[in-house]
């Protein structure tokens, strides 16, 4: 597909203006950031990421309250099973509760436990040469929380279909982690390169989309989210995720 240039243009002006660093401070983002070791990192973006649907506002206060629950030290408190004493089941955000956040840090411990760092487990499962990257990711990072969860499968926390799903969420956090011009992305991991992400496709960013042209697939699937990069990849070849900004920044005043 070619892409005209005053679409290129927009698009660019419009990925220059959202990614920057006022972003951070409205969005999920900004609780990854906090942290400087890198397994704090990945824990509270992976929390984050996985229940970043809904309002912004709600997901940045339900974010909040899982940091509190792991008293601002997700790491410790992954590896001393801290979860395990959370009491009766409680909600954290829309159909997320506690038990879902508990199966996750389950899976979390195990794999740190064998792992350095979700980075190396990445790396060592052997993601980054897939085509596919992270839905190879959401596949191992799957069978490790069954595993640590007496082999149940949860699509609360990870989808299961990965022959269709978008991935918005892992993708959302791979942006996190792995783009790195060090402005609203933190660029903290080395298995995977920038060039290797996909564009976390919502409703929101499909309807942009196909508003625009850029995508004629209505159902926010897997293919459409590779379809969608992949139209926009020749754009920045290192760098097509750096498109999400803009896609969020044109929703946002296509709504007005």
């Amino acid at each position: 597909m070619t892409i005209n240039n005053d679409l290129i243009r927009l698009l660019n002006e419009e990925a220059e203006h959202f990614n920057r660093p006022e972003f951070v401070a409205a969005d999920p983002i900004q609780f990854p950031r906090r942290f400087s070791r890198l397994q704090d990192i990945e824990i509270a973006g992976l929390l984050s990421a996985t229940i970043a649907w809904g309002n912004r506002k709600m997901i940045c206060s339900n974010c909040e309250k899982m940091l509190s629950l792991m008293d601002y030290q997700p790491y410790n408190y992954v590896m001393d099973e801290g979860y395990e004493d959370l009491g009766e089941r409680f909600n954290i955000h829309r159909t997320f509760f506690s038990t879902d956040f508990a199966y996750m840090l389950r899976g979390l411990r195990l794999i740190y436990k064998k792992y350095a760092s979700l980075d190396d487990f990445c790396n060592k499962s052997n993601v980054p040469q897939e085509a596919l990257s992270p839905w190879h990711f959401a596949e191992h990072l799957g069978r490790a929380f069954a595993e640590a969860n007496d082999e149940l499968t949860n699509s609360r926390c990870l989808p299961v279909n990965l022959q269709s799903t978008a991935l918005k969420r892992i993708n959302m956090l791979l942006r996190w982690l792995v783009r790195d011009d060090g402005i609203v992305d933190l660029g903290v991991w080395r298995s995977l390169k920038p060039s290797q992400l996909f564009i976390p496709l919502d409703v929101h960013v499909i309807n942009t989309a196909t508003a625009l042209g850029l995508l004629s697939r209505k159902q926010a699937d897997r293919k459409a989210a590779v379809s969608l990069t992949d139209t926009l990849r020749p754009l920045r070849p290192e760098d097509p995720a750096v498109y999400d900004f803009a896609l969020f920044g044109i929703g946002i005043m296509t709504k007005k």
